[in-house]
């Protein structure tokens, strides 16, 4: 997309500065007012033909066999390009909602549950949740905030309290959802989901290599715990992108994400 943009603006400045030069040249060589003169510009660039005015001097015809070649070649390319870019537009638009119904199958199948089991164990929790109870009343600029308040935040974990095998097991059961969704073209489109997606699988590689998840070395304890802080860090951004898409795009379906919403300890799918 942003080959094209730059190749219509090349187009555009060229065109633009032909426009330019063709009005002044008419209005030297044909005598005709600056009206008259853009008028002829744009005809001639344009091919429609002429009517009531036409080029009536040799330098006339010769300046304006100069202008088609040099402006209608040139009109086309703006042209040309202004519809690639509108299709391109459209087309990554529709690939980004494709995108979007991922990441709400992700959430669906598993991200949510890793939030709550994850969110658990943080020491810090209240001071995370009063910042994720997302409401109706929510604005874009509700969204923003938040978004900035979390790249501050340390994603705390008590590891000692966290059951790794019951998390391993969990994370091996979706090993073969998480690989789909890997292999999915898509996700090109949409990195912080891809990184999202991948430090999870690492998280299950991790947990995957060691028979025995009791008794680890308190080296090894601290470098599984970075693992799941970044799969805990990268969850909760996106879980709060997906939310403000959920919010813009499908109300029906953001009303069920505020009523699972793994941070409210009054939330219920239950409509009341």
């Amino acid at each position: 997309m942003e080959f094209f943009q730059k190749r219509f603006k090349v187009f555009l400045v060229i065109f633009v500065a032909v426009i330019v030069l063709a009005v002044f040249g008419f209005m030297a060589i044909e005598r005709l007012s600056l009206i008259d003169a853009l008028y002829f510009s744009v005809i001639t660039m344009a091919t429609v033909g002429y009517g009531d005015i036409h080029p009536v001097t040799l330098s006339g015809k010769l300046f304006t066999i100069f202008i088609v070649v040099m402006g209608v070649g040139t009109f086309l390319g703006v042209i040309a390009n202004a519809t690639e870019i509108m299709l391109n537009k459209r087309e990554n638009k529709t690939r980004l909602e494709k995108l979007n119904m991922l990441i709400g199958v992700f959430f669906s199948g598993v991200g949510t549950r890793l939030l709550a089991d994850f969110s658990r164990f943080d020491p810090q929790l209240e001071a995370l949740r009063k910042n994720l109870i997302v409401t109706n009343d929510w604005s874009e600029q509700d969204f923003l905030k938040t978004d900035k308040q979390l790249q501050h935040y340390g994603y705390a974990i008590e590891i000692h309290r966290f059951d790794l095998e019951q998390l391993k097991d969990l994370l091996m059961r979706q090993r073969d959802f998480l690989l789909r969704l890997l292999e999915n073209p898509s996700l090109l489109e949409h990195e912080s989901f891809t990184q999202l997606l991948l430090a999870v699988f690492h998280l299950i590689e991790e947990l995957a290599c060691r028979s025995e998840l009791k008794g680890l070395p308190e080296s090894d304890v601290a470098h599984v715990k970075g693992d799941i802080r970044r799969a805990y860090s990268l969850l909760v951004k996106e879980w709060l992108h997906y939310m403000k898409h959920l919010k813009r795009q499908y109300p029906y379906l953001f009303s069920l994400a505020l009523r699972t919403n793994p941070f409210d300890q009054g939330a219920s799918p239950i409509v009341r």
